[in-house]
C-alpha cells in the first residue's frame, strides 16, 4: 500500500472526501515527525511507539575500493509495534 492508497481507505473508510482524508493524513505525519524532531517519543497504544535513537560515528569500509572512511554519528527514527498490532498480524 502506497500514501495514496492509504488516502483513498481512509477516504472510505471515514466517509470524507480524498482531499479531506488527504489533509487528515499528512496532519498525522506531519505531528509524527515534529514531535521525532523534538526528540520525543510518540506511543500509539495498541499500534506502537515511534521513537529516536542515536547512532556513535564509525568507521566504515568502502565497498568498492575496501578503504576505511568515517561514518559520522546520526539519528535513526524507529518503530516498535504494540501488542495489537503485533496480534493482529499473527
Amino acid at each position: 500500500m502506497n500514501k495514496q492508497e492509504l488516502i483513498g481507505t481512509v477516504a472510505e473508510a471515514t466517509d470524507m472526501t480524498k482531499n479531506d482524508a488527504s489533509k487528515a493524513v499528512e496532519a498525522v505525519f506531519d505531528s509524527i515527525t515534529t514531535q521525532l524532531k523534538k526528540g520525543d517519543e510518540v506511543r500509539l497504544v495498541g499500534f506502537g511507539t515511534f521513537s529516536v535513537t542515536k547512532r556513535k560515528a564509525s568507521t566504515g569500509r568502502n565497498p568498492r575500493t575496501g578503504e576505511p572512511m568515517k561514518i559520522s554519528a546520526s539519528s535513526q527514527p524507529k518503530f516498535k509495534p504494540g501488542k495489537g498490532l503485533k496480534d493482529a498480524v499473527n
